[in-house]
């Protein structure tokens, strides 16, 4: 497993109307010593997550941090 934690940096609606929203995260680079210990194994990328599910959406503030755990299904 490998874990990550990354911010939510932007919620925006989905592209091409209907309901739902996208939301953009990026890798933490700092503010804390978790998250420079998280940014030196996971300098780069991006996660974006699209969903119509409000309730889901509703998970989501600019500005939180989320752990990420990547396992192999």
């Amino acid at each position: 497993m490998v874990r990550a934690k990354f911010k939510v940096t932007a919620i925006e609606p989905n592209t091409g109307g209907g309901d739902g929203k996208s939301i953009t995260l990026f890798p933490v680079t700092g503010g804390s010593v978790e998250n420079e210990s998280f940014y030196k194994y996971t300098p780069g990328g991006s996660i974006l997550l699209s969903t119509i599910n409000e309730e889901a959406a509703k998970q989501f503030e600019v500005g939180k941090e989320f752990y990420v755990d990547f396992s192999e299904a």
